[in-house]
């Protein structure tokens, strides 16, 4: 437990690596911006490791280090975690929900808005299931999913929550490298998503370039079985990557992302889409539905980098 000594400085640091800055996670934490600083460098001195590139200037002041970057969505699931414990232990009889979803969605996409949900029902204790594993929902005591599929499940009811679209992104430096058309992707490593490999309905550089009616040329780079970390891996500047249009938003909006080709005309509309999921054979209660609810919503407000238009593909 001598471990939980520093949990002031993984506040911080699970703040600011989400703001990109030290004064706004010192707005969220009620402090000053030199105690959060203060925080994560005693952080980084007892870890013996850097957490965090500060430059003087740029779009993004402060940058994640790789090992920053590999251990934040543990920080985020572990306090999810730690306020959940709280939450039962000042509210007993508080009703509870189980949502579970890829690790993927749960680091790029909803861990960020937890706290909006906490706020607003602070008597509902939500447990967060994460597994890249079908589970049996029933079985496992969950009451309503996320899952990225045609919407179509065995013993599980379902109901649209977001489409996606999908269009190459890289960091910023690989833009400023002169990357702009895609007929240049030979000439940069790019970036494959292993993830769901075995289903032929997933977006791939091959079904990217077939919507955009092109050639696609011999590619070399990196294959990666995680989306989180393919995205980490682009934020890094290791390739150009093919962003799934939700999980890239918060990166996009930060800057840690850019889309090299615009998002006017080079993307394309996935075959799969995030859909609510819950057992069939089990009622959906006043909390369930609550979060059902508010899940829609925050669909709702996630950003769309794309023209809504049509497009094959």
């Amino acid at each position: 437990m001598h471990r939980l000594t520093h949990l002031n400085g993984i506040r911080a640091f699970e703040a600011a690596a989400r703001h990109k800055s030290f004064a706004l996670a010192a707005q969220e934490l009620n402090v000053t911006p030199a105690a959060v600083g203060q925080q994560v460098r005693q952080l980084e001195d007892w870890l013996g490791i850097k957490l965090f590139v500060r430059s003087q200037s740029g779009q993004s002041r402060l940058t994640l280090t790789p090992e920053a970057e590999t251990a934040l969505p543990e920080f985020q699931q572990g306090l999810a975690h730690l306020t959940q414990g709280l939450d039962l232990l000042k509210s007993p009889g508080s009703e509870q929900v189980t949502l579970a979803l890829s690790p993927s969605i749960a680091s790029k996409w909803l861990m960020p808005k937890l706290a909006e949900f906490q706020q607003r029902y602070p008597d509902i204790s939500l447990n967060i299931d994460t597994s890249i594993q079908l589970m049996d929902y029933q079985a496992a005591g969950i009451d309503i999913g996320i899952r990225y599929g045609q919407g179509d499940w065995p013993a599980l009811d379902s109901c649209l929550l977001m489409k996606e679209r999908v269009f190459p992104v890289c960091a910023p430096e690989l833009q400023h490298q002169g990357l702009s058309d895609p007929g240049q992707l030979a000439d940069y490593p790019v970036l494959y998503d292993m993830s769901v490999a075995n289903n032929p309905a997933y977006p791939s550089w091959q079904s990217w370039h077939q919507s955009q009616q092109l050639t696609q040329p011999k590619l070399n780079g990196l294959k990666i079985n995680s989306s989180a970390d393919l995205i980490d891996a682009a934020i890094r500047g290791q390739g150009v990557a093919l962003g799934r249009e939700v999980l890239v938003s918060e990166d996009i909006q930060s800057g840690n992302l850019v889309c090299p080709f615009g998002t006017d005309s080079f993307w394309m509309t996935s075959a799969m889409a995030y859909y609510l999921v819950w057992p069939d054979n089990k009622p959906i209660t006043r909390v369930v539905e609550l979060l059902k609810e508010w899940l829609i919503e925050q669909a709702r407000l996630t950003p769309k980098y794309c023209e809504a238009r049509s497009k094959s593909g």
